[in-house]
């Protein structure tokens, strides 16, 4: 019966665990948030974008290893107790990279070196 229960419990502990930014979805941000925009304007906020999913794909993953060695040693996810999980902030910015992108291919805009890299990652 108690190792039962210590099983449950084990489960319940990793259930809770932040996910690796590559593991989480991009949110669906609508395309047309950004055609009213112009080439320029969107390398800016593809750029401002990519800087703010690298900032809170650090932290997520940060979040992660933390929940990974709280478990490990307590049983606790403890990032995730207490509110290191970015989860929601990386779909999000990795919906609005891709509805740039999008918006920039739409209107046959270049792309900014710097998200070519970003490209792959983001899909």
């Amino acid at each position: 019966m108690k190792r039962n229960l210590l099983m449950l419990a084990l489960a319940l502990a990793v259930s809770g665990c932040a996910k690796r930014p590559d593991a989480i979805v991009p949110a669906d941000i609508p395309m047309a948030a950004y055609t009213n925009y112009g080439c320029e304007h969107l390398a800016q906020e593809l750029i401002k974008e990519q800087t703010s999913l690298a900032a809170v794909s650090k932290a997520q993953s940060e979040a992660a290893t933390g929940d990974a060695v709280g478990v490990f040693l307590i049983g606790v996810p403890m990032s995730s107790t207490f509110g290191g999980d970015k989860e929601g902030q990386v779909a999000v910015a990795k919906g609005k990279v891709q509805a740039i992108q999008s918006a920039m291919t739409s209107k046959n805009c270049n792309m900014p070196a710097s998200s070519s890299a970003s490209m792959k990652k983001t899909s």
